[in-house]
């Protein structure tokens, strides 16, 4: 089993026991706002640990915070992958795609306009 699978049958395991323990419902429409709501939160925590607040004196990054707050956003990504039935080879194949068609966007090859790098010497 490779690292992303394993993480989404980690996550799938942990998601299914706390349904459980938890008596937790709802459908994918309610689970996907649940789990949006808690990124958005997650991203709020992140954004805390490093000094966005321009009025405030700035302290130290503290990586090893950083690096949990980017954890905990991807427990709920996953989580919201595996509720809308999108596997780990889904999500890599998904990937693979939309890094390719980046590539060609800033490359102006894309049929999407208005992304290519524009020559700003001329």
């Amino acid at each position: 089993m490779d690292k992303l699978d394993h993480i989404f049958a980690l996550q799938a395991a942990f998601d299914d026991e706390l349904a459980h323990r938890r008596n937790l419902e709802g459908d994918i429409e309610t689970w996907i706002q649940r789990e949006v709501l808690a990124i958005v939160s997650e991203l709020g925590e992140l954004l805390a640990e490093v000094n966005f607040k321009w009025w405030k004196n700035p302290k130290p990054i503290d990586t090893e915070s950083v690096k949990e707050e980017l954890v905990d956003i991807l427990h709920f990504f996953v989580s919201m992958c595996l509720k809308a039935g999108f596997s780990a080879e889904d999500i890599y194949l998904a990937y693979l795609d939309k890094n390719k068609e980046n590539f060609r966007r800033q490359d102006g090859l894309s049929e999407k306009e208005g992304y290519a790098v524009r020559d700003l010497g001329k």
